[in-house]
């Protein structure tokens, strides 16, 4: 059956023209019932012969949940209780409209065979499609046709006595359902009745609003987005992200433009945050120039009581706190401001505990109560939510979404999700971080393995990859790689040979990932969506399976193997005369390690091809090392370290600061160098659309605590540009303290901005330039099997030395492409969140139960302690300045010189001291902390040290000991 509308418009030229559109409706869409006998199922069919029933819907039935039962209990619809679900095409349409990430959870859900959700196309089934009616709203004709929806099922299977219920928590529209005879229910009434599944009910959204204290009022109101968009447009507003300090937890920036320059701008209190949590997109206010931000930071880890609801007058303390009242008058201070509105929320389900000291009820009950959600991350503030199982959940890891922050709510409101395990537990923690860093961690689908070679690890390379694919033929060449010890997915390989003229030919050789992902694949989508590999302590999260990563695209020893190339010619002054690339077949005669690699440049007895190569690409790489340098690229430093574990257990029994090589900076050289060639070529054939990386130049205030600071020992630090910062840190030495250059260039990393991927066509060339590099273009070419970035170049690249590439719309919509960047962004940011995480993690497994006294270096100075690097562990924390955080101390704040003293005693940054570190927890041990005592210099009143306690309990204990036998000789 067809249904055309005909409309007439104008077009831009001004002509009318008339437009038909067509709509096709059809009697043969099949219900997907097991049970029905009417409908030519056309594949095997979804829902139940046998559905469900409940305590309060007591007979079988089949659900069909409206949008906002999607948009509002997505997490409901997600547990594994719930079945037999038919998503009207209505509903899966406006969830799209509304939001994505709901939309593709849905379809996660649709695509789960277990959960039997099924996709009735009811806008194209002659029975269910509707006309929208005149003066009818779109969201009206959309409740009327969920509801039509519902009586077409109810009629169609009456005779199989299979009911069908539309789950709605709009009353008006259940209203106008029961007024027609057909069947619904509210999500809490439905889960209710579930009495088989009780933790449904703790992962009912909360209310919108907090009914309970409805004329107080905590927070202001947002502005309206049309209010936001004039106040960016007039620059009387400034649109940034909010970042909670790591320190102080009542202390947020935001990065923006400020007069028209770059700037970090404070936001201090929680009412200047304004219900707004780590990550939003926020618009700020600029405070008046008295209110901002004169005074050094201050350590608040936590807000003083959990169980507290603080006031409208406490959220003015905490802002006193936070920025001091001992203003100067003539101080300018860093630019502060409030937050007046959210551009966009990136709130997410966050893991952590329940506040033992929030529950009230005794042992044992089920009744619900409200109680309070501690995150692990404690940027996040607490978060109450309604539950039946507070004892049971006391001890344990549990997931909590938030759903809204009234302003007469100090704190959000959620609900529960799922627990994870038990405090402490390994694989509970190490899940715990994943998800708290959104990596996903889930087992490869069969959809995405399906994609894979049929003939699995028995794949070779064959001659028919040479012939039709045009591929080069290097296995003659004394290819080799050059890795970390254990690596197993070899991305990268090289090769040296003299050329006749007495130049070099070298190549670097990179996996063929684009020959096995395709791009319309479920492969490809699941490898977009991971965007990288996560490489913690004891595993590694894959992009691609293993199968791809660690087998058929690495780069082996001894097995031919499908790459691209970059081969160049290059002369003995590192000077490249050209450059060449091509899709190959290669076969690597060697799989170094980093020390195998040096210890054949070093051993001059060694004397064959490969090794003779090795010390030529050495000798290369140091001029090209030396010219990048000589351009102004940086060297900077951070402390990394590496866990020897326990083979059975995978508990960390050593731990030791990693150690680079020559051979580790050789290899970094060539493919920096293949990186930048490769930037160069795309860019010239999609101008519009390469996926480039950029480093932009740090703004010079966020130098200036380190300025200050290095001032004190007669350093300058120069930072108009990249080339003077170089040379400032090379000659940021101490004589007598070799550690302190190393000090420097960490914490000159610290200021760095952010690496980010971009699309060529948002940014003018002169934002191309990555600063730590110095080079005016860069991208990412050489790790395709653990950076989904790196596929996108690999095609942008085959695109532009073969004429006959085919490609599609993804490499050339520019829209699409910056999409794909900020994806890209965030995956990578968060992997390297979840990286630092998990070493936090093993160290503090590694100091459990263990007390020891370490060298450290004050990196930096608080007006309530200092923040020590332990340079042997790569650790740091916070050395408090007091027994207790807020209570009095021997310390005073040297504003000046931005030092604490203590009597002859002056803690300042750079200093060297020594601290007691030692792994504490809460009562409950829900939230396991390292902390640092200060040990030497020793100050009465904060150097409480455990390990003298330690000793002084023994001595007791020698003294009571010596006194009993004493007595017995007597």
């Amino acid at each position: 059956m067809l249904r055309s509308k005909s409309f007439v418009k104008r077009t831009r030229k001004g002509n009318v023209v008339k437009v038909v559109k067509e709509h096709y409706l059809r009697d043969d869409i099949p219900c997907s019932s097991q049970a029905c006998t009417i409908c030519e199922q056309h594949s095997p069919p979804v829902l139940s012969r046998t559905p469900r029933s409940t305590m309060n819907i007591k007979y079988p039935h089949y659900i069909i949940p409206d949008t906002n039962v999607f948009m509002n209990q997505l997490d409901i619809m997600e547990h594994p209780g719930i079945k037999d679900v038919i998503v009207l095409q209505t509903v899966r349409e406006e969830v799209k409209h509304l939001s994505l990430p709901i939309y593709n959870r849905l379809n996660a859900m649709l695509n789960d065979s277990n959960k039997r959700f099924y996709m009735f196309a009811n806008e194209h089934h002659r029975d269910t499609y509707l006309e929208k009616l005149k003066d009818e709203t779109p969201n009206d004709r959309n409740d009327r046709a969920i509801r039509v929806g519902t009586q077409w099922y109810s009629n169609h299977l009456k005779s199989q006595g299979i009911e069908t219920l539309m789950l709605s928590d709009d009353r008006a529209n259940r209203e106008k359902a029961s007024a027609t005879g057909i069947r619904s229910s509210s999500v809490r009434n439905y889960v209710e009745g579930m009495k088989d599944v009780p933790e449904l009910l703790d992962m009912l959204a909360a209310p919108k609003d907090n009914s309970a204290e409805k004329d107080k009022i905590v927070y202001e109101e947002h502005k309206t987005a049309a209010q936001i968009a004039n106040g960016i447009k007039k620059g009387s507003l400034v649109q940034g992200t909010l970042n909670i300090s790591q320190h102080n937890v009542l202390e947020g920036t935001i990065y923006g433009e400020m007069d028209g320059e770059p700037r970090t701008i404070y936001i201090l209190g929680r009412k200047n945050m304004n219900r707004c949590i780590q990550g939003d997109i926020v618009a700020v206010e600029i405070l008046p120039k008295d209110q901002w931000k004169k005074n050094t930071s201050l350590a608040v880890e936590d807000e003083e009581d959990e169980e507290k609801m603080f006031g409208e007058e406490s959220l003015d303390v905490n802002m006193k706190d936070v920025n001091g009242e001992d203003n100067d008058p003539d101080q300018v201070g860093e630019p502060t401001g409030k937050i007046v509105g959210v551009i966009r929320k990136k709130w997410r389900q966050y893991c952590g505990f329940i506040v033992k000291k929030s529950v009230h009820s005794k042992a044992g009950s089920t009744a619900p109560e409200n109680v309070i959600f501690r995150a692990i991350d404690r940027r996040i503030p607490g978060v109450k939510i309604k539950t039946t199982q507070a004892h049971s959940l006391l001890g344990a890891r549990i997931v909590v979404a938030v759903d809204s922050w009234p302003v007469n709510s100090v704190l959000p409101m959620g609900h529960f999700v799922k627990t994870l395990g038990s405090s402490g537990d390994r694989e509970t923690e190490t899940e715990v971080l994943l998800l708290e860093h959104d990596v996903p961690y889930q087992e490869f689908s069969k959809r995405v393995l399906d994609d894979l070679p049929v003939e699995g690890d028995q794949w070779v390379v064959t001659e028919e990859h040479l012939k039709n694919e045009n591929r080069r033929d290097l296995r003659h060449l004394n290819v080799c790689s050059i890795d970390p010890p254990g690596c197993t997915d070899i991305d990268d390989a090289l090769h040296v040979r003299p050329l006749e003229n007495g130049n070099y030919e070298i190549g670097v050789h990179i996996a063929d990932v684009t020959y096995f992902v395709k791009p319309e694949q479920a492969m490809n989508e699941e490898a977009a969506n991971r965007g990288t590999s996560v490489y913690l302590v004891d595993k590694r999260i894959d992009m691609l399976p293993s199968l791809l990563g660690t087998n058929l695209c690495s780069l082996r020893s001894n097995v031919e193997r499908l790459a691209f190339s970059c081969i160049w010619e290059i002369n003995e002054d590192a000077e490249i005369i050209n450059v060449d690339f091509a899709k190959s077949v290669i076969l690597s005669k060697h799989s170094f390690t980093y020390e195998e690699a040096q210890n054949r440049i070093d051993d001059e007895r060694m004397q064959d091809d490969v090794t003779k190569g090795i010390r030529v690409l050495n000798s290369i790489a140091k001029k090209l090392r030396q010219k990048r340098i000589d351009r102004g690229a940086l060297t900077l430093s951070s402390p990394e370290v590496r866990f020897n574990l326990e083979n059975d257990s995978q508990d960390p029994v050593d731990v030791e600061m990693k150690e680079l090589k020559e051979t580790n900076a050789l290899v970094e050289e060539f493919m920096l160098l293949a990186n930048i060639s490769v930037a160069e070529k795309i860019y010239s054939k999609f101008p519009m659309s390469a996926m480039l990386r950029k480093h932009s130049a740090p703004p010079t205030n966020n130098f200036d605590t380190l300025r200050k600071a290095l001032s004190e020992v007669n350093i300058s630090l120069d930072v108009e540009t990249s080339k003077a910062l170089a040379d400032s840190l090379d000659k940021a030495v101490l004589p007598n303290d070799p550690y302190f250059n190393k000090l420097v260039r960490i914490m000159t990393t610290r200021c760095m901005m952010q690496a980010q991927y971009f699309c060529s066509g948002t940014e003018s060339e002169p934002e191309f330039r990555h600063y730590g590099l110095a080079t005016p273009i860069y991208t990412h070419f050489t790790s395709p099997i653990r950076r989904y970035s790196d596929v996108i170049v690999h095609r942008l690249l085959q695109a532009s030395i073969d004429p006959d590439a085919v490609y599609g719309q993804e490499l050339i919509d520019k829209t699409k492409m910056k999409e794909l960047c900020d994806v890209l962004n965030h995956r990578h940011r968060m992997a390297q969140q979840a990286g630092r995480s998990s070493v936090e993690l093993y160290t503090n497994m590694f100091f459990k139960n263990k007390v020891q006294i370490e060298e450290g270096r004050v990196i930096r100075v608080l007006k309530n302690g200092f923040v020590v690097l332990a340079p042997k562990y790569g650790i740091e924390s916070i050395v408090y300045t007091s027994k207790k955080p807020g209570e009095p101390s021997p310390f005073e704040y040297n504003e000046e010189h931005n030092s604490l003293v203590a009597g002859d005693v002056v803690i300042k940054m750079f200093d060297t001291v020594k601290v007691e570190i030692c792994v504490e927890g809460d009562e409950q041990g829900m939230r396991q902390k390292m902390r640092m005592r200060l040990a030497e210099p020793f100050v009465e009143g904060v150097s409480e040290l455990v390990t003298l306690k330690r000793k002084s309990s023994e001595a007791q204990s020698n003294d009571n000991n010596d006194s009993k036998q004493k007595k017995v000789k007597n």
